[in-house]
């Protein structure tokens, strides 16, 4: 029996998910996925009738909320950081653009969303019109921020399009050329990936760019909607970070 728990307690799967569970991104994925899930439930629950049921949901979608905003109090000075670094590098012009409006549309919306949750936990007073322009103006910039995020993904993906036909054209075959073959072979599997990563993401930003867009009153996607594309975007994020930590 002993032999048994300690195989199922130090499985590498378990392993693998509390080192998952001890970075804060990953911590925040989950929270968000069941943040999401609670919002397109009670969305259900409302459409059904039962509004004591959906209340509970709408609870916990509200602190999940709250407590993610907590998680991501220093998140603005990385993407201020993310956005110097991609000034300073050199790289496409189209992506080196998109990159910085970006990274500083996602500083801009962290930082009023702190302001959002100082208001939500009573640290700072702020007059209800005060906190609804705050939080439409953090809509705004989460809205822009996924906005530039999908202009920049489509650039990336058309580049990485081209340089993959023309590496692909200029293959030739020769004992003479098998070191220029494997370095081609090597950047067309390099090309690959990115373009699946780029693809991913491009998906999860087309997804959830409806959840700003609501907030900031620029479309009426109702709740449940909402709550299903928030959910299908922070499963692939698991995903993604869960492969990562590999």
């Amino acid at each position: 029996m002993g032999d048994i728990a300690s195989q199922l307690i130090f499985h590498p799967t378990v392993s693998h998910a509390l080192k998952y569970s001890g970075t804060t991104a990953g911590r925040d994925k989950a929270y968000r996925a069941v943040q999401y899930f609670a919002r397109f439930y009670a969305w259900y629950l409302l459409s059904k009738g039962s509004k004591d049921r959906a209340e509970r949901w709408s609870v916990l979608k509200a602190h999940l909320g709250t407590a993610r905003k907590l998680l991501r109090l220093g998140k603005p000075v990385e993407h201020l950081q993310a956005a110097l670094r991609a000034a300073l590098s050199n790289g496409p012009f189209g992506e080196q653009l998109t990159t910085i409006a970006r990274q500083i549309s996602y500083f801009g919306f962290l930082t009023y969303d702190a302001f959002v949750w100082a208001n939500a936990v009573k640290f700072i007073r702020l007059s209800p019109e005060t906190a609804q322009k705050i939080q439409k103006s953090s809509f705004q910039l989460w809205f822009a921020g996924i906005l530039f995020s999908i202009i920049n993904s489509t650039l990336k993906t058309i580049r990485l399009i081209k340089e993959s036909k023309r590496l692909k054209a200029s293959k030739t075959w020769g004992e003479k050329d098998l070191a220029d073959e494997a370095a081609r072979d090597a950047r067309l599997a390099a090309i690959k990936a990115s373009r699946t990563a780029t693809g991913q993401q491009l998906i999860i930003d087309t997804l959830d760019i409806w959840i700003p867009a609501t907030g900031a009153g620029l479309v009426n996607v109702n709740e449940g909607v909402l709550g299903v594309f928030g959910l299908i975007t922070s499963v692939l994020g698991m995903k993604a970070q869960w492969n990562g930590l590999k």
